[in-house]
């Protein structure tokens, strides 16, 4: 994600190094065992309940004035069943975030905000705190860390009544220690909410770190919504280098994940929602509404059809609500319908 107008566009070295990885690992290396669970965070366990159909739509709000139509939580689109706060600040604490509402956002108080997340509750939806982002200086490496961000993530939910987290972490991350933390946000709000929007370099392989700690979480994860943009052409699963922007990128990095552990409802296609919310990999809707199809149905496919269909796929995320709404919605109203009339 971003928090600029522009999208950061990964060179052609993240192609050669998807590669040697794939080269290394395998794209269809079987998942790696769950890490250890770390023990509950001293917070008394709360029966959190989330609201996530089937087959959803994640759409990320900005926390911040970017050129995008400024928004308040009760002004994303309906079609919106997952709505990820972008973004979480990190703290002088190690692992540690917190959330800072702007003041550019127009709420008069953060008890307004605090209503606007329970009424999109109220209409069935999830509110989720995304931590990362572009520019984002979150960083969970050890096991301090790991319960820094454990226990200001279960508080943050407590205070705001966030129904979980999103792992956005585009500078790396730790497989054992966020896994750890996350082990830890689960066991003391049961029911959360927990998507990640991984780079497409993090997750050409059940080997990386991304890979690992969505394996590692497969338990309680809800869903992966890959970025598939600003990343240049990529491997596919079908064996080819695809260009980013079609469906065959879309379907073909789809299946790294769905042949490398991840269940069908736990993975998404994460697109810009206009040419002017990334630096590259802009679809029209009617590409990924194909994508879907590929993969649900095995119709409307590019040059590449997967060996089976997944009618459980999750859905897709698009970055963002404001930018959506800056276009007129078309994402929210052709993806978002598509997708909830997925069988």
């Amino acid at each position: 994600m971003v928090r600029a107008r522009s999208g950061r566009v990964t060179s052609r070295l993240a192609a050669a190094l998807a590669a040697a990885v794939l080269a290394s690992a395998g794209i269809l290396a079987a998942g790696t065992a769950p890490a250890a669970a770390a023990p509950p965070a001293a917070h008394t366990p709360t029966a959190h309940t989330s609201a996530v159909p089937g087959h959803a739509v994640t759409g990320y709000w900005q926390n911040f004035d970017n050129g995008a139509t400024v928004q308040k939580l009760r002004d994303v689109n309906d079609a919106y069943d997952i709505i990820a706060v972008a973004f979480a600040d990190a703290t002088d604490r190690p692992g540690a975030v917190t959330f800072n509402l702007d003041p550019a956002v127009g709420y008069a108080s953060v008890d307004d905000f605090k209503a606007d997340i329970k009424a999109k509750q109220a209409a069935g939806k999830s509110v989720v705190l995304s931590v990362g982002g572009e520019k984002g200086a979150v960083s969970v490496n050890d096991g301090t860390s790991a319960q820094n961000f454990a226990d200001s993530v279960n508080g943050l939910m407590d205070e705001y009544g966030f129904d979980g987290v999103d792992i956005d972490l585009e500078n790396g991350l730790s497989a054992t220690y966020m896994t750890q933390a996350l082990r830890a946000v689960h066991a003391a709000h049961s029911g959360v909410v927990v998507t990640m929007a991984p780079q497409t370099i993090d997750m050409q392989s059940p080997q990386t770190e991304y890979f690992k700690t969505a394996l590692g979480i497969k338990d309680f994860l809800t869903a992966v919504n890959m970025q598939y943009y600003n990343s240049g052409s990529m491997n596919g699963c079908d064996g080819n280098v695809n260009a980013q922007g079609t469906v065959d990128f879309l379907t073909s990095l789809a299946c790294i994940q769905l042949t490398g552990g991840l269940d069908p409802s736990q993975v998404g296609l994460g697109v810009p929602a206009s040419p002017r919310a990334a630096g590259g990999g802009y679809v029209d809707p009617s590409v990924v509404n194909a994508a879907l199809d590929c993969l649900t149905r095995g119709t409307s496919c590019g040059s590449f059809t997967p060996s089976t269909t997944y009618p459980g796929l999750r859905g897709a995320m698009t970055w963002s609500t404001n930018w959506d709404a800056a276009g007129g919605d078309a994402f929210a109203n052709q993806v978002g319908a598509h997708v909830h009339s997925l069988p």
